[in-house]
């Protein structure tokens, strides 16, 4: 058996992923590492070249294992369980789509057009991750989070409960079908990418991402259609309504809304440039539910 030690060990890792062309090899043999290990960066460099011990020797074979894994493209997320998504821990599994800093372009949005004692409902909210930064960061008096998967809300309730929010609901329910009540805000990022493309993602998202929270039709829009036709009568007057879009969405998205008698329709760009939330107002004439 071979000898490690955390210096030796980082290196066969990240030369093990650079051999399977894993991106940010480094940096994914590091996050596995610190996984396995529990060791900081400190750590690390006081103790890189010791040998190991009995004990760190047994854990060398776990983390071998998850490199292995992760060769094969099981994204690091899953392999570790947890991720960070607007500065807090999030746990993840196979079951929900891997919080991305894409989606804080919409938290931050909602963020700055929040206003006190808000009401909140968050569509599709797989692992929670919206509705309930929303809720830690935000002026949220009770929310809603809502989905399909029953697994994804066995997650999002892990959450729910290691953030401590105890105002934030959790509802099995196919779009609007078991949601009750009215509310300031609703958001959502919903499958959005269009059924023929999922096959062109990369190997991380298509083969181990649930594809019920990706494939959004065959033009990607029919949830958009769906939650645009209904929002409006859960929404009061003057509320918001916020969208994830993929980045050639936005005008489609936008003249759904429009179609739906929404206001103040507007598209917000990520900072790569590119379209990544649409936004819009429930016109106070419109009544409520």
């Amino acid at each position: 058996m071979m000898q490690w030690s955390y210096d030796t060990l980082l290196k066969w890792g990240t030369n093990e992923l650079t051999a399977h062309d894993v991106e940010n090899a480094a940096l994914d043999a590091w996050y596995l590492l610190e996984h396995i290990y529990g060791i900081s960066r400190v750590d690390f460099l006081m103790r890189r070249s010791d040998s190991f011990d009995a004990a760190q020797m047994e854990k060398s074979t776990a983390y071998q294992a998850l490199i292995r894994q992760r060769s094969e493209g099981f994204p690091v997320q899953y392999l570790t369980g947890s991720t960070e998504f607007m500065g807090l821990p999030f746990l993840v599994n196979e079951h929900v789509l891997i919080p991305r800093q894409d989606t804080e372009v919409l938290v931050e949005t909602a963020l700055s057009m929040m206003k006190p004692g808000c009401r909140l409902l968050d569509m599709c909210t797989g692992s929670g991750c919206i509705v309930l930064s929303l809720a830690k960061l935000g002026t949220v008096t009770w929310g809603i989070g809502a989905d399909i998967s029953e697994e994804a809300l066995k997650v999002a309730e892990r959450n729910r409960e290691n953030l401590g929010l105890s105002q934030v609901k959790l509802v099995h329910s196919d779009l609007f079908g078991s949601v009750e009540g009215v509310f300031d805000m609703i958001v959502s990022n919903p499958p959005y990418i269009p059924t023929d493309d999922i096959e062109d993602l990369m190997r991380e998202v298509k083969d181990h991402e649930p594809h019920l929270a990706l494939d959004g039709s065959r033009d990607g829009l029919l949830f958009y259609r769906k939650l645009a036709e209904e929002s409006g009568r859960y929404l009061v007057p003057g509320g918001s309504l916020l969208f994830e879009i993929g980045y050639d969405q936005g005008k489609a998205v936008s003249q759904l809304l429009d179609q739906a008698g929404f206001k103040d329709i507007h598209v917000k760009k990520d900072l790569a440039g590119l379209d990544r939330v649409v936004y819009a107002v429930k016109a106070a004439e419109d009544g409520g539910k």
